[in-house]
C-alpha cells in the first residue's frame, strides 16, 4: 500500500481497536496529512529516512509551531511509524533517535476557592434551565470530569444511592467517581423536577439534556460557565478544563492521596497527576512566605 492508504488504515485501527474519540482522531489526521504532504508522494513507505523525519520536525518549528505543538506531532507520526513496523511494512522505525523537543512544563492554573463559591452560586435556583446548570457545574467541580464525559455521560450511569458516577474515559476506559453530597443533592433535583419534564427525557440515555430534548454540548456547556463567570466577576480566563484543574488541586491541598485523584481524574500515567501536587506546594510556599516571620 501506499502513504495515504497506510495512513487510512492506522486511522481505522486507532478507531476500532483504540475507540479513541472523534476529535482526538481528527488531531491524528492532520498530522499525518501533514507529514503525507511534507513527504510528497513517496512511491515505497520504506525509503523513509530518519533524516526526513528530522527536516519534518524542524520544518514544523521553522513555520511557527510551539514546541509542545511540535512535540505533539512528534508523537502522533512516532505511533504510526510503530503501527507501520508491527505490520510489517518498514523494518525500523525512522523517528525511534529523534529527541522530543524540550518543553518548559506549566502549571495549570486553577480557580481560588473563593471564586468557585461563587461559581457554584451563579445559577438561579428558581428556573429550569438554572436547576440544570447548576446541577452541571457542581458536578463538573465535584467529580474532576472532562467536559466531553460530563456529556456523554448516561442517566443510568448516575447512582443516587452509593453518590457516584461512572464515565467512560479516553480510551473507552470506565472509572467510577465519588460525588459530594452537596452536587449530588442538585443532580437529583434537576432529574425529579427538570429532566423528568423535559419532552426528549424519554429517549435520550444522556443525563444533560437541552430544552429541546437533546444531547447537551461541550460547546454549550462552555458558552454558559464562561456567562455565569462573568456575571459574577470572575475577570480570569475560564474554561470547563480549569474545573477540573482546580477540583484535583484542591483536593490535593486538602491532603487527598495522589492515587487517588489520579483514579478519579483518569490518568493512566500518575506522571501526569503530580503536575497538581506543585501548584499544592506553591499554595503552601506563598502561605509559609506571608506568615513565617523568618520567611
Amino acid at each position: 500500500m501506499d502513504l495515504h492508504s497506510w495512513i487510512d488504515s492506522y486511522l481505522d485501527h486507532l478507531r476500532v481497536e483504540r475507540a479513541l474519540a472523534k476529535n482526538t482522531l481528527e488531531a491524528y489526521a492532520r498530522d499525518l496529512g501533514e507529514l503525507a504532504a511534507h513527504l510528497g508522494d513517496v512511491e515505497d513507505i520504506r525509503s523513509v529516512e530518519p533524516s526526513n523525519m528530522l527536516d519534518f520536525i524542524v520544518g514544523a518549528t521553522r513555520r511557527g509551531k510551539s514546541a509542545r505543538s511540535s512535540a505533539r506531532l512528534l508523537s502522533g507520526v512516532r505511533g504510526f511509524f510503530r503501527f507501520l513496523v508491527k505490520e510489517k511494512a518498514i523494518p525500523t522505525d525512522p523517528t525511534e533517535l529523534l529527541e522530543r523537543p524540550k518543553l518548559a512544563r506549566r502549571l495549570p492554573r486553577v480557580l481560588s476557592y473563593e471564586e468557585v463559591d461563587r461559581l457554584l452560586a451563579a445559577p438561579p435556583e428558581d428556573t429550569a434551565r438554572g436547576v440544570r446548570d447548576s446541577a452541571m457545574i457542581h458536578l463538573m467541580y465535584a467529580s474532576g470530569l472532562r467536559v466531553s464525559e460530563m456529556c456523554d455521560l448516561q442517566i443510568g450511569e448516575l447512582d443516587r444511592r452509593v453518590g457516584t458516577v461512572s464515565p467512560l474515559g479516553k480510551g473507552g476506559k470506565r472509572r467510577i467517581v465519588p460525588v459530594g453530597q452537596i452536587a449530588l443533592d442538585r443532580i437529583v433535583r434537576y432529574v425529579d423536577l427538570v429532566r423528568i419534564a423535559n419532552k426528549g427525557a424519554a429517549k435520550e440515555k444522556q443525563l444533560f439534556l437541552s430544552p429541546r430534548g437533546k444531547r447537551f454540548t461541550r460547546q454549550g456547556f462552555w458558552k454558559l460557565l464562561k456567562a455565569y463567570a462573568r456575571g459574577v466577576g470572575i475577570t480570569t480566563p475560564i474554561s470547563p478544563h480549569k474545573l477540573r484543574h482546580s477540583f484535583a488541586t484542591h483536593l490535593l491541598r486538602g491532603g487527598a492521596d495522589l492515587r487517588a485523584v489520579q483514579a478519579m481524574l483518569g490518568h493512566a500515567d500518575l506522571g501526569t497527576t503530580e503536575i497538581y501536587t506543585r501548584v499544592a506546594q506553591d499554595h503552601v510556599r506563598r502561605a509559609f512566605d506571608r506568615a513565617h516571620p523568618r520567611a
